[in-house]
């Protein structure tokens, strides 16, 4: 058999793994001993205190991230908010031109993602994902303005393009930091900033009624102005704090970067491969893989009733009887509670190195509160009620669909499309969400609810898919024909591939 079969091929069909073969490791990656105790040995070896380390990555890398995603979301959600004081009737909006405006961010924040955690490796990230922050920042300033759909569009879709590296970029980096088993509680702590722009948008919401009429603008515009303001301001510290990647880290020193990138070779079974510059080839290949294609099919799943929910819980509180204002006092409970229960989980998904059962758990409380809301037509508190448990369900799945995904994948490349490739193919159920709860189906939104339902079912049905074929693979990568044949791949290929190393075991 040729060594130049092509990888994407070999590893787009579990049945075909035993067919090809993958790389000439380190002696790190080679070792057949406790991997736990050859990193202890390591860091006795270079000097190093893991637990001191640790708490330095952790102060140094987390905080930043969790402050921009914090940001980038609040400019994407607060339009919800708006809406509420007035946005629709001074814009002039008619039928569904609302939803437009909603969908219109979608379209090149999906286009956009796979090109954009590409471009990282050439343009530090500290520099890259400040400039964005900056941009988007600019932009909803710019929104507080518009005096017409056209200018609402328009803004929109600029926020999509400047959004698009976001999300993906961060959790490229933050696989790039963490083993498998110390991944998901940063994670989530991360992921949990979601909840807490989804509270803080409404509680800001709620003081910024105070402001209508100020200085000739409505209290829809200083939402924009004000929380646009502060988005441009923060840049410039992320400027300074963002992490990039370990091997150029500029908070670690030359031992400590040495440790920490030996130290996940080991852990992870495969060696970064962040020196080998990836061509568009070697992107294309990653999309033959099932197990790219698997995750994001689940993340789409769930990113339906998410967003809807993040668009429409404060018209809907609104409509269970509440004044806007109220409304928006209101909406922030569910995402306090949400922020809760996601880190609680991600600790205990942690403690016992299990995704699945946490995954799955979620998401039927998510079902519940969906159901509640949908069900309880004629009784307020009920639906107030599933509103909490639609939230804290949908937003603690979601980190653990997504960290569980971008830890097993094993190299940068796999990683770097992996991640991009699961958020941007997923946020087509932005798409979706947004005309799913339509104006004439107020106040009980029974299609929009129906489909989130039926989306988060089809979420669990390719979790449960993705479970069984990376179990499926841990077991068909300790075969000896599979063994022999990853000796015979090119190196680069064998590294490119990453996660198909048979010393790398999927995490389930």
């Amino acid at each position: 058999m040729s060594t130049e079969k092509d990888l994407g091929t070999f590893i787009s069909d579990p049945e075909n793994l035993s067919e090809g073969s993958f790389y000439k490791n380190s002696d790190s990656v080679n070792s057949d001993g406790n991997p736990e105790e050859e990193v202890e040995k390591l860091a006795q070896s270079m000097g190093v205190n893991q637990r001191s380390l640790m708490r330095k990555i952790d102060l140094w890398v987390v905080p930043p991230f969790c402050l921009l995603y914090f940001l980038s979301f609040l400019d994407r959600v607060n339009i919800s908010n708006a809406k509420l004081y007035g946005l629709a009737q001074d814009l002039n909006l008619t039928g569904n031109q609302y939803n437009i405006a909603l969908t219109v961010f979608f379209v090149p924040y999906v286009v956009f993602e796979v090109a954009a955690n590409y471009c990282i490796k050439f343009v530090k990230p500290h520099i890259w994902l400040s400039a964005l922050i900056v941009s988007f920042g600019a932009i909803s300033i710019g929104m507080g303005f518009v005096t017409n759909f056209g200018g609402l569009v328009a803004c929109r879709f600029l926020i999509g393009i400047t959004e698009a590296s976001t999300f993906p970029s961060i959790f490229y980096l933050l696989s790039t930091y963490y083993s498998k088993a110390e991944s998901q509680r940063r994670f989530s702590a991360f992921f949990s900033c979601t909840a807490l722009a989804g509270a803080a948008s409404g509680a800001i919401a709620y003081k910024i009624h105070d402001l209508d009429g100020t200085h000739g603008l409505a209290s829809w515009q200083w939402i924009f102005i004000i929380e646009g303001t502060i988005t441009c301001g923060c840049a410039f510290i992320l400027f300074f704090t963002i992490a990039d990647f370990p091997e150029e880290s500029r908070f670690l020193n030359d031992n400590e970067r040495t440790f920490l990138k030996k130290k996940l070779e080991i852990l992870n079974g495969t060696k970064s491969a962040y020196e080998i510059k990836n061509s568009l080839k070697d992107v294309g290949k990653c999309f033959k893989d099932i197990l790219i294609w698997l995750p994001a099919l689940a993340y789409f799943g769930l990113i339906i009733p998410s967003y809807g929910y993040a668009f429409f819980a404060a018209t809907i509180i609104n409509q269970m009887g509440y004044t806007a204002v109220s409304a928006n006092q209101h909406s922030v409970y569910p995402w306090l509670a949400a922020f809760v229960l996601i880190n609680i989980t991600a600790f205990l998904s942690d403690r016992f190195k299990r995704r699945l059962p946490f995954a799955m758990f979620a998401s039927v409380l998510a079902i519940i509160g969906l159901a509640m809301i949908l069900g309880a037509t004629e009784d307020p508190h009920v639906r107030y009620a599933g509103c909490f448990l639609t939230a804290s369900g949908l937003y603690t799945a979601m980190p653990l669909i997504v960290c569980w995904a971008a830890l097993n994948n094993g190299s940068h490349i796999r990683k770097s499309v992996g991640t991009a490739w699961q958020i941007g193919f997923g946020n087509i159920g932005g798409i979706i969400a947004t005309f799913i709860f339509l104006a004439k189906d107020a106040p009980v939104y029974k299609p929009g609810l129906s489909t989130c339902i039926a989306a988060v079912c089809f979420s669990m049905l390719c979790t449960t898919a993705y479970f069984f074929t990376i179990r499926r693979l841990n077991h068909l990568k300790q075969t000896e024909n599979y063994k022999i044949e990853f000796e015979q791949m090119e190196e680069r290929e064998q590294i490119n591939a990453g996660d198909r190393n048979p010393k790398f075991v999927y995490l389930y």
